[in-house]
């Protein structure tokens, strides 16, 4: 029907062309009259088929959309029932890592119908990159966890995995406590399995990125830039993320991309310092355990309790609220943690945050009091209006001179 509608309409701008084409020989002949009903039979002939494909296409609309929906929850239905049913993994699997992500990799294989989850890694417990508490959660779900162990091959059989051989790591880091590791090859085992999931660092590829270039590379092959405004060697070069700090968290990558386009724009704009006024992040963390305040707030992260049910077998976090007792000594804690940054490159010293802060946690001081003179906001006007009239007066002056 569309091919009709647009036969038609080729037809109407047919004759269109035509009539002005040729309008001379149309008038010599005195054909107006015969083109005119030719243009308007065309024209009415069109109209008449949009007419019928806009009624069928309105009628079918309704249908298609059906259709449409219909097999979108067909596609989310059959895909969480292959999920819920664990059908993704099979087997014995074989974790490689130690950090959080790893745990994470090792409890989703689990509840994807693996039937051994083991979790291997170079560092021993208490070296794992991964909080304790993920730990003990994985242990608590049957995951073995062997420290001490990194992959030396991976054996396959017509393109299937079949295993892993692993070889004892003697130590993880050197004298400066730089990522080192030290293996027995000797010192070997061989795990059998059907899935290898990778969760480990990896370095760097950077190619024929920087040829040609300045920048210059540490021995993990990240790159060396200055820590403030992220310029490399190379003026125009300028990184962040974990090319540049190694393996860190997201936002400390997002934070680092951030200032680099701060960065960037003062260098494209000549005469501009890249310096000048920036945060040099030269924070020092309180030590906690090294107080002796007695109304210090002491109080640990409170831990949420459990509802019924059992972790390994469901993707619901299982983690109840925390009751109103908890809620308030986090609360207090988050009062009390004496990690509060004023950054001064920003502080007006308005003193508004004193008269917003509930708890009165927030003072104003003077390291210079001599320099400046404060008045309540009550008196301020008896400041402002004796200072305007004298340069009000002084302006005045000036223009007469």
């Amino acid at each position: 029907m569309y091919k009709t509608v647009q036969s038609r309409l080729d037809a109407v701008t047919g004759a269109t062309r035509e009539n002005l084409s040729g309008v001379r020989v149309v008038r010599a002949f005195g054909r107006e009259d015969a083109e005119e009903e030719n243009f308007v039979q065309q024209n009415g002939s069109l109209n008449a088929m949009q007419l019928k494909v806009g009624r069928i296409a309105a009628l079918m609309n309704p249908l298609t959309y059906v259709v449409v929906n219909l097999g979108i929850i067909g596609i989310l239905y059959f895909g969480a029932n292959k999920i819920g049913s664990g059908a993704l993994l099979s087997g014995d699997v074989v974790v490689i890592g130690g950090g959080n992500v790893a745990i994470d990799v090792a409890r989703t294989a689990l509840r994807t119908g693996s039937e051994l989850v083991s979790m291997y890694c170079l560092e021993s417990e208490a070296e794992m990159p991964a909080a304790r508490d993920e730990v003990e959660e994985a242990k608590e779900e049957d995951i073995q966890i062997q420290c001490g162990w990194g992959p030396k091959e991976i054996l396959t059989e017509n393109g299937a995995v079949t295993g892993i051989v692993l070889k004892k790591c003697i130590s993880v880091f050197d004298e400066n406590h730089r990522f080192a590791p030290v293996y027995d090859e000797n010192d070997c085992i061989t795990l059998e399995c059907e899935n290898v999931l990778l969760s480990i660092g990896q370095t760097i590829l950077w190619g024929n990125l920087l040829k040609d270039t300045a920048v210059e590379l540490r021995p993990n092959q990240t790159a060396q830039a200055d820590p403030v405004t992220y310029q490399t060697a190379e003026p125009d070069i300028f990184v962040g993320g974990d090319v540049f700090t190694g393996p860190k968290f997201a936002i400390d990558a997002i934070a680092a991309g951030k200032q680099g386009c701060v960065s960037i724009h003062r260098f494209v704009h000549k005469g501009h310092s890249l310096t000048l006024g920036r945060d040099l992040r030269q924070f020092v963390e309180l030590d906690k355990n090294n107080l002796d305040i007695e109304e210090f707030d002491t109080a640990k992260r409170q831990i949420p309790g459990k509802k019924s049910g059992i972790a390994k077998e469901t993707f619901r976090d299982l983690r109840s609220s925390l009751t109103e007792e908890q809620v308030k000594i986090e609360a207090g804690r988050c009062l009390g943690c004496g990690a509060s940054v004023v950054d001064e490159n920003k502080c007006i010293g308005c003193g508004l945050c004193t008269t917003k802060c509930e708890f009165d946690a927030i003072h104003l001081s003077r390291d210079l009091p001599e320099a400046s003179r404060m008045r309540t906001a009550e008196d301020k006007l008896k400041g402002i209006l004796p200072y305007a009239a004298k340069r009000a007066i002084k302006i005045k002056l000036k223009k007469k001179s």
